[in-house]
Order: structure tokens, then C-alpha cells, then sequence
């Protein structure tokens, strides 16, 4: 540790060196210095006079690697046009906008931010552990679309708005960001805009809530329904597991923090809002899990175009085809049997596995079993 010494005993030291005879190191020995000390204090005497022995300051007087005032004047100007961007964020953006600018690294960024008084104080949480399923893998755009909807809120005219975002898992492209009244049925048409400009994808990830699934067998809805004519496979996150869907909610985090904590006056200035958030989203604000490159230079459309007309169910020849009444119930050995209204007007497919045993299909999805022994008939839904 380094010895630290008073004013007074530095004042003794140079007064009794004044009357020495003796050698300067013996002189530094009598009094516990080293000689290079005594020596620097003789020399701050002699530039500054006896006052110079007052404790100076060990930090240096220039910062080679400080930042430049104007490029920090950058990093702020861009926090303020970018609130909710970090500094791992805002450098490869302003390094697209100012190439020629020297940008300093990520952590000197917060520093900045923070003198500037734009980083506010967070509080640490709990974080959930990562969690697991054999879903699709995501190894390519439009292998996996994930949708959901965000939480309602008010528009200024307090209408309620429920916002319905459709994203590609691979590439975090925003397909859809549009508001609705409900959370319903008609929602339909955001999907169908979408697979009509960016083609159809092999899976789509939701939740289990309404218009993606319902109490009908194997939660099939009239959403997922069309979806399977379509060649789309529909995978549901286990219930009250929305981290099985962790890239569309951190998604929806940054929704909230740009756009819906800010509502607008009507529903149709708030889908402005979701547009405007859409495009900056997809082409400007860089991601961290894409190498800081925004969404748009790692998506492209899907080969498999949406088809002018709705395909129908293909079933193996060895199955026997029911269409499905409009009030949900097919014929069966002779009796009525009850499925489900979501299915009305649909083909289902039987297929005998014992004598009195048939299972009972809607496409690749198993909806359960029938048993001709049972009483009454009816179906016995697999798990949904």
C-alpha cells in the first residue's frame, strides 16, 4: 500500500535537508523515504515553491480514449429519437446513419446515457428459467409464424383496442401488427393478408385462447381449421406458458414500450401508430440475436404461395369419409353422433383400428375414438 505523508512532514523533511551534511540517502534513511520520493519533493519546491508539497491528485490530466463531444452529442440526440433502444442497439443504427463517425463501444454508450440522465434505474426481477418442447424446429424464414395478441387498451376516445401481431420466428420479422375491436373470428382477414404477400408458412405458434383454439376436440377452432386447409400445422404453447413463445413476448414488450403506452386518439390513428412501428421494427432497429442487423435483411418469402382456392382435406383411401352437419354430427353404423359445430360442413375421416373401435379424423389431427359398444355412441376426444 502506498505511504501516504503530511504537509508538515514533508515541510520538516526539506527544512532538514537545508541543514545537512551528509549524503541525500542517508538523509532520505533518517527519515523513512525513499530516495526517489525526497527527490521529486525537492524538485516540486524548486518549480512551485513550498506550497507545491500540498497532496496533489493522481489522476491524469488528459483521457486519450475520452470520447469525442460530438460524437457523444450523437449517442444521445439518437436516445432521444429512440427511448426504448439500449446502446447495443443504437451503434450499429448510428453507424448506418454516420459511417465515418468513430463510435465508442457499447458500455462507454451507457456511460453517456447516463450522465445524460437517460437510463432509468431498474429494478431486478425474477427471471424465469428457459423452458422446452418439441415444437418445429425454426431453422429457416417462414418454418415457424408466431402470433398472438397483445394486451387490450384504450385509444383516447376510449375504444378498446386488442392488437394482433403475426411475426416469423426465424427471422423476428413483424408480418402483422393490426388493431381490432374484438378478439374474434374476424381477425381472419390479417392473416390472410399476410399469406397472401408473404406466402404461407409450415407452422403457426399460438396460445390457447380464442379465435386460435376452442373447446371443441383437439382445440381445433374455425381459424385452425382453415389453417389445416391450407397445409399450415398449428402448435399451442402449453397453458399459462407464454416463455414457450419467448421471442413473440419480448416482441410485445417492445410493442408496449413504443406504441401502446402511448395510445393514440382513434383506432385508425393508433393502426397508423402499429404501422409506422412496424416498419422501423423490420428495417431499422438492429437485433441483438441477428448480429445487430434489423429483421428485414434476414427474412424472404415462402415458396409455398397462398392458393386462389381453399384445398380440400386429403384422407388415405383406406378411410371412410362423414361430412359434417351444420349443428356438428355425422352418421355412424346407423346412429347419429355428435363431434362439433366447428367442424360444420367439413369431411372428417373414419378409421376402423378394432370391430368396435374407429378413430375419427379431421385431416392429420386425431379427435378421438368412437365405440360402437359403448352407450351412448359418442366420441371419445383424445386430449386436447
Amino acid at each position: 500500500m502506498k505511504k501516504l505523508y503530511t504537509f508538515g512532514f514533508k515541510q520538516d523533511f526539506i527544512a532538514a535537508w537545508s541543514r545537512s551534511t551528509g549524503t541525500f540517502l542517508d538523509h532520505c534513511g533518517r527519515f523513512g523515504v525513499q530516495r526517489q520520493t525526497g527527490y521529486d519533493w525537492l524538485k516540486r519546491v524548486h518549480q512551485g515553491g513550498i506550497d507545491a508539497l500540498h497532496t496533489q491528485s493522481s489522476a491524469p490530466h488528459t483521457c486519450p480514449h475520452a470520447t469525442d463531444e460530438a460524437v457523444a452529442q450523437l449517442v444521445v440526440a439518437a436516445r432521444k429519437l429512440h427511448p426504448t433502444w439500449g446502446p447495443r442497439k443504437l451503434g450499429p443504427w448510428l453507424q448506418v446513419k454516420h459511417p465515418k463517425a468513430e463510435l465508442p463501444v457499447p458500455s462507454t454508450m451507457g456511460e453517456i446515457l447516463k450522465r445524460a440522465g437517460l437510463v432509468p434505474e431498474r429494478r431486478r426481477r425474477q427471471r424465469t428459467p428457459r423452458y422446452s418442447e418439441p415444437f418445429a424446429a425454426v431453422e429457416a424464414p417462414n418454418d415457424v409464424w408466431t402470433t398472438d395478441f397483445k394486451g387490450q387498451f384504450r385509444t383516447r376516445d376510449q375504444s378498446l383496442c386488442y392488437p394482433l401481431t403475426l411475426a416469423d420466428a426465424h427471422s423476428r420479422f413483424l408480418l402483422r401488427c393490426d388493431g381490432y375491436l374484438h378478439p374474434d373470428e374476424t381477425t381472419k382477414k390479417s392473416f390472410e393478408s399476410a399469406f397472401r404477400e408473404f406466402g404461407l408458412p409450415s407452422v403457426i405458434r399460438s396460445d390457447n385462447g380464442s379465435p386460435f383454439a376452442s373447446r371443441a376436440p383437439a382445440g381445433l377452432s374455425k381459424l385452425s381449421v382453415w389453417w389445416i386447409h391450407l397445409g399450415i400445422r398449428h402448435e399451442r404453447i402449453t397453458p399459462a406458458s407464454p416463455w414457450e413463445n419467448g421471442r413473440h413476448e419480448r416482441m410485445h414488450r417492445t410493442l408496449k414500450q413504443e406504441v401502446t403506452n402511448q395510445p393514440q386518439a382513434n383506432l385508425k390513428m393508433q393502426q397508423r401508430a402499429f404501422e409506422a412501428f412496424r416498419h422501423e421494427f423490420n428495417h431499422e432497429r438492429p437485433h441483438e440475436a441477428l448480429g445487430q442487423k434489423p429483421p428485414a435483411s434476414a427474412y424472404n418469402t415462402s415458396s409455398r404461395p397462398y392458393p386462389k382456392r381453399l384445398p380440400e382435406i386429403q384422407y388415405p383411401d383406406d378411410y371412410e369419409l362423414r361430412s359434417v352437419s351444420s349443428c356438428g354430427h355425422i352418421r355412424w353404423r346407423g346412429r347419429t353422433v355428435w363431434l362439433t359445430t366447428t367442424l360444420g360442413g367439413e369431411v372428417v375421416g373414419l378409421k376402423p383400428i378394432a370391430d368396435n373401435v374407429t378413430e375419427v379424423y379431421f385431416g392429420p389431427i386425431l379427435l378421438g375414438t368412437l365405440h360402437a359398444d359403448r352407450r351412448p355412441v359418442g366420441l371419445v376426444r383424445v386430449a386436447d
